[in-house]
């Protein structure tokens, strides 16, 4: 069953005590960007692992794929229609990260060819 991140986050920020003020301003966000991200069954790790480091919380205790991205060196997957919540820096991230993903895909291919 997937878990709804959204819901996970919305609830550890309540209880933490800090004001939702507070933590978009810390984040450099607006209100309405937190609101959406509670509605969002699928957040960005990256924005979890941020609220979590603001917050005083590990979600990595809540969010089983949270614990196998920390541990992983690949860059998380971000459904193109959830770019629009990033800022055009981590945009830039998103797609080197996406091609350098498929590049290592293409050399593991060209590698696999060769030993055939």
């Amino acid at each position: 069953m997937l878990q709804h991140k959204g819901e996970i986050v919305e609830k550890a920020v309540r209880e933490s005590g800090i004001t939702i003020t507070r933590l978009t301003n810390k984040m450099g966000k607006s209100r309405r960007w937190l609101y959406q991200i509670f509605e969002r069954p699928n957040v960005p790790m990256d924005y979890i692992i941020e609220i979590g480091k603001i917050i005083h919380h590990d979600f990595s205790k809540d969010i089983r794929e949270l614990r196998v991205y920390k541990q992983s060196a690949t860059p998380p997957v971000i459904d193109e229609h959830e770019i629009e919540f990033i800022g055009e820096r981590a945009k830039a991230t998103y797609w080197k990260n996406k091609y350098v993903s498929l590049l290592e895909k293409y050399n593991e291919l060209l590698a696999n060819q060769k030993d055939n």
